[in-house]
């Protein structure tokens, strides 16, 4: 199933194994708080190998911006509201 294709502990350590110094995550439970520290204590940075694996995995369910609704759809103040946001993201590069 698309939904399974990986952890939410995966993906905080994707997350936290890219070049940036802080990742933020939800944390509206106990047990979702529970789960964060879990994934951090955890940790260990992810090899190439491993976050090709991942993102090989979550291709599929990624394709189409589906659980993505804040950047694919005009329910929230996003991107689709300010589709100029992009274009001044990509001249900052």
């Amino acid at each position: 199933m698309l939904e399974h294709a990986v952890t939410p502990t995966e993906c905080l350590h994707y997350a936290m194994s890219q070049p940036t110094s802080v990742v933020i995550t939800g944390c509206d439970t106990l047990g979702i708080l529970m789960q964060g520290l879990d994934a951090a204590f955890r940790w260990r940075p992810m090899n190439e190998p491993e976050k090709r694996a991942a993102l090989a995995r979550t291709a599929a369910a990624a394709a189409h911006g589906e659980w993505e609704k804040y950047k694919t759809s005009e329910i929230f103040d996003g991107t689709a509201q300010h589709p100029w946001w992009l274009e001044t993201a990509s001249l900052q590069k």
